[in-house]
């Protein structure tokens, strides 16, 4: 075991935070690489006050579950999906997780989620943040430019998983 990694019984718990709305295939591709590194991944879905999203909470979780079952079935028991409102770390803890899974498109990410991981590391240092690589065609999509493509009539069915695409057109009355 390396050091520094705490684990449940035998199990590594990997707490993957995002907005996920929609879940996009990068999301689906860092979330597949997570399942190489921890026995089990908790997607935390930030819920803010403040802000609308197209997806309601529950209807982010039905879409993640779908997507990993179709492309891997075997571990969709080794997934759970929570919201939490609160810093992430104490919502990492509160799950039991021993890292945080964040996902790097390019080197702007990498220096954000530097910061963000030395910051975490200061408020909860038992916590290991694991930095996992986009492949090359996911580099570019974002939740936030899907949404707009979608909402202005565009195809994105190559950016997201066919779940996703199929009610996202279906919300948008497509």
């Amino acid at each position: 075991m390396t050091k520094g990694v705490k684990t449940v019984g035998n199990m590594t718990v990997a707490f993957y935070p995002g907005s996920f709305d929609p879940m996009t295939n990068g999301h689906l591709d860092i979330l597949l690489q997570a399942l190489n590194v921890a026995s089990r991944v908790i997607v935390a879905i930030g819920i803010h006050p403040g802000k609308a999203p197209m997806f309601t909470f529950e209807e982010r979780a039905a879409l993640i579950h779908e997507a990993v079952n179709a492309v891997l079935p075997a571990r969709k028991g080794d997934i759970k999906v929570v919201s939490f409102g609160n810093l992430l770390v104490d919502a990492a803890r509160d799950h039991g997780a021993t890292m945080i899974i964040r996902g790097l498109r390019n080197g702007t990410d990498l220096d954000y989620e530097m910061q963000m991981a030395g910051m975490n590391h200061k408020l909860a240092p038992m916590l290991q943040t694991v930095f996992l690589p986009a492949v090359a065609e996911s580099q570019p999509i974002t939740a936030t430019l899907v949404r707009q493509i979608a909402s202005m009539g565009g195809d994105v069915s190559s950016f997201v998983p066919k779940n996703v695409c199929d009610a996202l057109y279906t919300k948008l009355g497509r």
